[in-house]
């Protein structure tokens, strides 16, 4: 057994860079403030994600862990990273001595069920790996994982009553057990499942598990928990090892034997950190500051938690969950169509059985469940971002147009009343500017598609009805306004007022929504009435009050500069409006202002959610020195690097950044594409993915 799982580890050390990116990341960024960052053992896009889950389930703990809180009430399989609503923490499991309360406990009583105080200050995190002492029991925890195996060893005190307590009760926040299944197979090896329903309203998890000593006993308990008992020793270390599946329990039991046979914890957790090792040496950047090395490599690290695996070891086809795509394809999916190519046919083959199901595709998906979480087609820009760079999934061309518009005129979701007025009209419809934005937006992107597929009849229609936004605005106060089916603006207009609840708006205020038309910025330059007009409104929007005002306004708009708001997605394009408007340098001061600012390497280091990678991935590309703000349209628009050099591995190629006299106030004075001058104020993907090197002359 011990050969069969060296084998894979003998690959991963031959394969992994020379260089061990793992030191410089530190899990602990972005589970302070906001962040909502998963804290634990997994690897790159892994269905485990195995870790503490605290005894709070409110808003800051989405990820079932907060560095302001120590409670433990057991490890969890599964877990979210950087959401705005919590689910999951499925197959919890607790290591106790002793009698215990079968419950999640409150911490005023530290009797009141299985939870114990982890020990911080002995704490250890890194990717692939943690560890922390329980406090109650004397008993230090200690995790790693494989893809679908989560690999557990406790170290015991003595005790004649030590137990692994299984708990299918307690999931995260929102989510709530429906049924739940323990049978043993053998005196060590038992299998189940539970079934909940939260945000994801029909979940199925299925597991099998093995103990590396037998268990003595089973205690009585009760509904949706089990106790398996054992004599221990002073310091005598018990391993359990559990496998997922979301089909069965045989895919669980397969899923073990593929990928963890063995018992050598050591050896498991080294494959895991050499998984990282190698996810992370797909960008080597070259800079003297400690801190910015961390800040990046743990943005990186961030990026790759999730999509996260969701198919049996002997599926025919890869499959994946956990897509927060109304945030993610504004920069994370367009950074895995750079470093993650080998996944992204995967990806779109995913999405295409998605609509398959449902019959359209993805908005929020999340383990096998359609959350229509947010607004707009955002699968359908993912899938035509992918289609116009190639990653077709091996679908032909009728496949790809009709899962495109189908899901592009379902009529429900305002879809029914924009194709009716042409617009979504406010008095109709809450979030009615928002969701027409985010409509024009997928409408666009699906005219790329199909004008790269050469269906241009199809390219005419919805590149036509992009245009919607247009019926917005406002003339006399330049924003975009809800207007009403009598053709009135609504009001009172506010600029700077949210209501998270009821508005025209969704997790912003009008100026941050303003700008969210980065598929015709041309468009909006002329409804402005001239470039110089648009730039004066959007220098505005920097030095406007930074008050939102409004009693029920969205705790989503953070990390403000003025009314820009980059603790939330509608506006991470906005600065390289000025890169599209020709001034550079306002985009150079701007941009260097947010990395220093809302990106440290402190527990509360983001400015917002991290929204399952897109904040950390709106850094990573920005740090390069560009940023794909028109979804579909592969071209990167340029900003400012923050590396002297960065050595990029897309595909089976290189493309090198060098940045020559950078400096802490330098801009981009001249561009050189492979030794030649270049002119453009962007960089295609192609040439991107061709290979190279892209060379900045900074200046001041």
């Amino acid at each position: 057994m011990r050969k069969t799982i060296l084998l894979p580890l003998l690959m991963a050390v031959c394969c992994a860079p020379e260089t061990d990116y793992t030191v410089f990341v530190d899990p602990h960024i972005g589970t302070g403030g906001h962040g909502h960052v998963f804290m634990g053992a997994n690897v790159p896009f892994g269905m485990v994600q195995l870790g503490p889950t605290s005894i709070p389930q409110s808003w800051d703990w989405c990820s079932g862990y907060h560095a302001g809180d120590s409670t433990i009430i057991g490890f969890s399989h599964t877990h979210l990273s950087g959401t705005g609503i919590g689910d999951l923490f499925d197959v919890t499991v607790m290591p106790v001595t002793g009698d215990v309360v079968y419950a999640r406990g409150t911490e005023d009583d530290p009797w009141s069920g299985l939870w114990s105080y982890g020990d911080l200050s002995r704490e250890i995190a890194r990717p692939g790996y943690y560890s922390i002492p329980l406090l109650r029991y004397g008993i230090t925890a200690e995790l790693t994982a494989t893809s679908r195996v989560g690999f557990h060893r406790y170290t015991f005190p003595a005790s004649e009553d030590a137990a692994l307590v299984f708990d299918l009760e307690n999931g995260g926040c929102w989510d709530k057990v429906t049924d739940s299944h323990i049978e043993v197979t053998d005196s060590v090896s038992i299998r189940g499942w539970r079934f909940s329903s939260g945000w994801a309203k029909d979940q199925k998890q299925y597991f099998y598990a093995v103990f590396s000593k037998p268990f003595r006993h089973i205690e009585d308990t009760p509904a949706h928990y089990a106790r398996f008992g054992f004599h221990t020793t002073e310091g005598e270390q018990v391993l359990l090892k559990v496998a997922l599946s979301p089909v069965s329990m045989e895919g669980a039991e397969k899923a073990m034997q593929a990928e963890l046979p063995g018992w050598d914890f050591e050896a498991v957790q080294l494959a895991a950190l050499n998984a990282w090792n190698r996810e992370l040496g797909k960008i080597a950047i070259s800079t003297d500051d400690p801190v910015q090395k961390t800040v990046f490599y743990t943005a990186l690290y961030h990026t790759m938690v999730a999509p996260s695996l969701f198919s049996d070891v002997d599926a025919d086809e890869t499959e994946y969950s956990t897509f927060s795509l109304w945030d993610t394809y504004r920069a994370a999916m367009p950074l895995a169509t750079l470093i993650h190519q080998e996944r992204m046919d995967d990806f779109t083959r995913t999405f295409y059985r998605i609509y398959q199901r449902q019959g359209d595709l993805p908005v929020w998906h999340l383990m096998g469940n359609e959350t229509d979480c947010m607004i707009g087609n955002p699968g359908l820009i993912v899938f035509a971002d992918n289609i116009v760079k190639g990653f077709t999934g091996g679908l032909d061309k009728d496949m790809l147009l009709n899962a495109m518009t189908a899901t592009a005129d379902r009529p429900d979701r305002g879809q029914d009343l924009r194709m009716q007025y042409g617009f979504i009209p406010s008095d109709l419809y809450n979030w009615s500017v928002a969701t027409d934005l985010e409509y024009a937006i997928a409408d666009a992107a699906l005219a790329e598609a199909a004008s790269f597929l050469g269906a241009d009849s199809i390219a005419v229609h919805y590149r036509a009805r992009s245009q919607s936004w247009r019926h917005f605005w406002d003339p006399e106060t330049h924003f975009l306004r809800g207007l009403k089916t009598d053709g009135t603006f609504s009001g009172p207009f506010n600029p700077c007022e949210s209501d998270h609840f009821e508005s025209d708006y969704v997790e912003g205020t009008p100026w941050q929504y303003l700008w969210l038309v980065p598929h015709d910025t041309d468009g909006l330059c002329s409804l402005f009435g001239s470039r110089e007009a648009m730039l004066g409104k959007l220098d505005s929007l920097f030095t406007a009050s930074s008050v939102v005002e409004g009693d029920n306004a969205s705790m989503d708009i953070s990390g403000l500069v003025g009314q820009y708001a980059h603790g939330n997605e509608p506006g991470h394009h906005t600065i390289y409006l000025y890169s599209m408007l020709g001034e550079h340098d306002k985009a150079a001061d701007l941009l260097r202002k947010v990395r220093r600012e809302m990106y440290t390497d402190r527990p509360d280091g983001l400015a917002g959610n991290e929204d399952v990678g897109q904040m950390s991935a709106w850094y990573i590309l920005t740090t390069l020195g560009f940023y794909q703000t028109e979804p579909a349209r592969p071209r990167f628009w340029f900003g400012v690097p923050a590396f002297r050099k960065a050595v990029v591995r897309v595909g089976g190629n290189t493309f090198t950044i060098l940045a020559k006299g950078l400096q802490d106030n330098s801009y981009i004075r001249e561009v050189r594409l492979n030794g030649k001058p270049y002119d453009l104020p962007y960089i295609t993907y192609e040439d991107i993915t061709k290979g190279g090197v892209l060379e900045f002359r900074m200046g001041l």
